[in-house]
């Protein structure tokens, strides 16, 4: 009887401990880190696993007879890993290449059994070498043999064309910790319009340092890049700031659960979409659909472009990236002016979003 009633305070005292130790709030928290940690391993594996080319952005350089028949044979490809399109000739097909209106191109010589395939490396290695790879077995079952030129060839210093991507996901995560911290940091108070200005003020030198950092780090500190150190410049500073401002202005919406949200869009949907490990030709359809609309894609796209491209078609990817950045300062803002106004109807105090 002793033992059973010295048992009893033991265990609602242990009971009491786990529950000062671990709040509700901590266990709604923690359910959603593992939720994310779910979502981030399929998301990676499900976008990365099996890659296989779709629909491409494919040239035809040939006499009128012979491109219809050559792009008829790429058409019938199982899985429509090519999107054929005849091109008048090889000076056009090199500037479409260069302007990434196409990523491959096939010379075919009507009066020879060589052709030519064009690649661009600096649009992504993994994707130039799938193009070869195809076009190599098909030409084969043809009885003609192929010549590769690299018309955009990546740096030598630039391992599998991925520096791009890299320094890209680390303006990023730069840009959401950031926003974060000053968001739900310990003692910051619930953003009034002043505050909400001050923060997005913050961000935006950050987003000028560590854009300047990373452009010289892949630039002048380390030659992987090849592009110049003001245009990287530029869209580093111009990622940060759009992927903070969006991170502030969820978190104005949502709370803490609000920064959850942004590493769901710019970690778990946009790093795996975002073309770096593979060029959105090898995608899945979801994540090669979504990547581009994401900071990340969006990002990488525009980095290759200045790298190797000279800044051709990077205009969609500035609109992306600049839509991110006023749409997530118009939102902090609307959210601050908001709360000002309803402390204002209202005597009673207005809830802050939760600090950690």
């Amino acid at each position: 009887m002793t033992q059973s009633a010295g048992a009893g305070p033991r265990a609602g005292s242990l009971l009491d401990e786990v529950r000062d130790a671990v709040t509700p709030r901590a266990t709604l928290l923690v359910l959603g880190v593992i939720a994310l940690q779910l979502l981030f391993i399929t998301s990676y594996v499900g976008a990365l696993h099996d890659p296989k080319l779709r629909d491409a952005p494919f040239g035809v350089v040939a006499p009128p007879a012979a491109a219809e028949r050559t792009a008829a044979r790429l058409e019938q490809l199982s899985g429509s890993p090519l999107d054929p399109r005849p091109v008048p000739d090889a000076a056009t097909a090199r500037e479409r290449l260069a302007s990434r209106d196409l990523d491959g191109a096939l010379v075919v010589d009507p009066g020879g059994t060589t052709d030519t395939l064009l690649v661009a490396t600096g649009g992504g290695t993994t994707l130039a070498t799938s193009l070869e790879r195809l076009v190599t077995g098909l030409e084969k079952s043809e009885g003609r043999t192929l010549r590769v030129v690299d018309v955009v060839p990546a740096s030598a210093q630039d391992a599998n064309g991925l520096s791009s991507f890299y320094v890209v996901v680390g303006w990023c995560v730069g840009g959401y910790l950031c926003a974060s911290i000053l968001a739900i940091s310990a003692g910051a108070r619930a953003p009034t319009p002043r505050r909400a200005v001050i923060r997005l003020g913050t961000m935006a030198l950050v987003a000028l340092v560590g854009g300047l950092g990373g452009a010289i780090i892949v630039g002048p500190a380390l030659d992987a890049l090849p592009g110049g150190t003001a245009a990287l410049w530029g869209l580093g500073a111009l990622i940060t700031f759009a992927v903070g401002a969006a991170t502030l202005a969820l978190q104005a919406v949502l709370g803490v659960v609000g920064i959850g949200v942004a590493i769901l869009l710019v970690v778990i949907l946009g790093n795996p979409s975002a073309g770096g490990a593979l060029p959105p030709p090898l995608l899945p359809p979801f994540w090669a659909a979504v990547g581009p609309a994401l900071p990340p894609g969006a990002g990488t796209w525009a980095a290759r472009s200045i790298a190797y491209f000279g800044g051709g078609g990077m205009t969609g990817a500035l609109l992306v990236l600049s839509a991110w950045a006023l749409a997530g300062t118009a939102l902090t803002l609307l959210m601050a002016a908001l709360r000002r106004k309803r402390a204002g109807a209202d005597p009673r105090p207005v809830p802050a979003p939760w600090v950690l």
